[in-house]
């Protein structure tokens, strides 16, 4: 009886609750230095796996729970590790952020300037977006101050100006002041911007069918352009991100165009091997994958076979899941089948998931069913096929397959992508494997798990497991179910097992979990125990 008190009053601490009797104990318990018993309360255990959620750094203070252990079947989340790169790629790709306009260099001050108020006046029109006032204001400022200091910032701003009104007219113009610009003030600072941004206005003219200019795109773009304002020309390589470099600039600029005459550029660039390449190689993945036409799969294809940095053969496995075409799902068959990098293979198992076609996701069942291929890819296929489109055949297929396995570690995953679904067929499966006493233990404990996770088992559901299974362990583990669940039935269920249960363990695993419950019932309970 004392053990079971300890575990009373330890509850009511818990809730915050103080009565006299309580009191006595607690000062007896020596800063609880007793509560050793409470050890029995293992069920804690089957959370230890949330340090594989570890992975989400942004949730790393969630190793701190590793004392409770009925999570444990989270582990299966791991396989968000395919997605572990995306970050990555879209910065690579130079999408890490989004940005409608790069930021506009920063304006200089020269308050003793004759053209100080002028200038002023104009970075106010353009703060104000009213672009016409702003290239007007600039141009002004240009013709009458042309000594001053503020002339190449004046030029540069009445570019980008007009470059923001759209007009075809005023982008032609653009071009114009950013080369004068870039001659008559060839050493100042914003000369480097002038560079990058005439690559963007070219880019826009391109679009409009300027073939000049997509002539120029397409020379930065493969590094046969002019360099010499570029910042990253001075200072070393490019980061696929850079956007105070041409090269990256133009590259960004061909986004705009079609694919007929993107895809040539993006070729040649896909094909250096300089030391200062591998940046724009991966950018020119990305945009690959953007212009989707029948050469694309094959492109995609070649870089993933043939380009000397991972990096960029991972993106570009990566990027074919936006590829909807049969020569995607070849291609991607042939990742998976020839090559040797696992990581490869699992970006191409992500790519196959997001495809979409039947065919993509029978070839998907049919690599989780492939007992040739590592037992780790085969998880994640069967990840994938669980966090797919829901589909009678991926259930069924998951429902089959699980009879076939010996592998505890793919059971589980398969438990998870069943539970998944939401389907009341899968749902009922789940049941029955609950009750099946020749299922190993974890198995059952997870299919406890995931069910009272899910809205439509219902507490009498869980509460019926409960009755009609007779082992201790896997009763812990439907009590811990129960403690989960906000329903007042969910209470009514453990007071019941806390007052009549005739095993001492699962009595005090039920206290245990009411006095994490604010339920008013809970404290009246509590008390009429430790007044026993």
């Amino acid at each position: 009886m004392r053990t079971f008190s300890v575990v009373i009053v330890a509850a009511m601490a818990a809730m915050g609750v103080a009565p006299m009797q309580a009191q006595a104990h607690l000062r007896a318990l020596g800063r609880l230095e007793q509560l050793g018993d409470l050890e029995s309360l293992r069920s804690l255990e089957s959370l230890t796996n949330l340090e594989s959620l570890g992975s989400l750094k942004s949730l790393g203070s969630l190793k701190s729970l590793s004392s409770l252990s009925s999570l444990e079947s989270i582990g299966s989340l791991r396989s968000f590790e395919s997605l572990a790169d995306l970050g990555a790629v879209l910065d690579g790709a130079g999408i890490g952020r989004a940005r409608s306009a790069r930021a506009l260099p920063a304006s200089s001050s020269f308050p003793d300037d004759p053209a100080d108020s002028l200038y002023r006046a104009a970075r106010e029109a353009l703060n104000k977006n009213d672009f016409k006032r702003a290239s007007e204001l600039f141009q002004r400022l240009v013709e009458k101050y042309p000594s001053s200091e503020y002339a190449p910032e004046s030029m540069y701003y009445q570019a980008y100006s007009l470059f923001r009104t759209g007009d075809e007219d005023n982008l032609r113009e653009a071009t114009d002041v950013l080369k004068s610009l870039r001659k008559k003030f060839p050493k100042a600072t914003i000369a480097g911007d002038a560079g990058v941004l005439l690559s963007r206005v070219n880019g826009a003219l391109a679009k409009n069918g300027n073939a000049d200019a997509a002539e120029q795109v397409a020379a930065t773009a493969t590094g046969k352009g002019d360099k010499s304002g570029s910042r990253s020309a001075r200072n070393g390589c490019p980061s696929g991100d850079d956007e105070d470099d041409m090269r990256v600039a133009a590259l960004n600029a061909l986004l705009q165009m079609d694919a007929e005459r993107a895809l040539p550029v993006l070729k040649t660039v896909l094909a250096r091997r300089d030391n200062c390449s591998q940046p724009l190689r991966k950018k020119a993945v990305f945009l690959v994958a953007q212009k989707s036409n029948e050469e694309t799969a094959d492109i995609l294809l070649n870089v993933a076979r043939t380009d000397p940095d991972g990096e960029v053969r991972g993106d570009a496995v990566f990027w074919m899941s936006q590829v909807r075409s049969e020569k995607t799902l070849i291609a991607l068959d042939s990742v998976l089948h020839n090559s040797k990098d696992p990581q490869l293979q699992d970006k191409a198992i992500f790519a196959l998931s997001q495809h979409g076609s039947p065919k993509a996701m029978q070839m998907l069942r049919d690599f989780a069913m492939s007992s040739s291929l590592s037992e780790e890819l085969r998880g994640q296929a069967i990840f994938w096929i669980g966090q797919g489109r829901r589909s009678p055949e991926n259930a069924k297929f998951l429902r089959e397959m699980y009879g076939k396995l010996t592998s505890d570690d793919l059971r589980d995953k398969i438990i998870h992508g069943i539970a998944e679904s939401g389907s009341e067929d899968d749902r009922q499966w789940l049941v029955e494997l609950v009750k099946d006493a020749k299922q190993p233990a974890e198995a059952r404990k997870k299919a406890i798990f995931w069910l009272g996770q899910q809205r439509r088992t219902s507490v009498s559901d869980i509460a019926a497991m409960y009755d009609g299974i007779k082992d201790q362990d896997i009763r812990e583990q439907v009590i811990f179910a129960l403690s989960q669940r906000r329903e007042s039935a969910a209470v009514d269920k453990l007071i019941d097992i806390a007052k009549h249960d005739t095993n001492r363990e699962l009595r005090k695993k039920a206290v245990f979990w009411l006095g994490q419950s604010n339920d008013p019932r809970v404290k009246q309970l509590l008390l009429e125990l430790i007044n026993q």
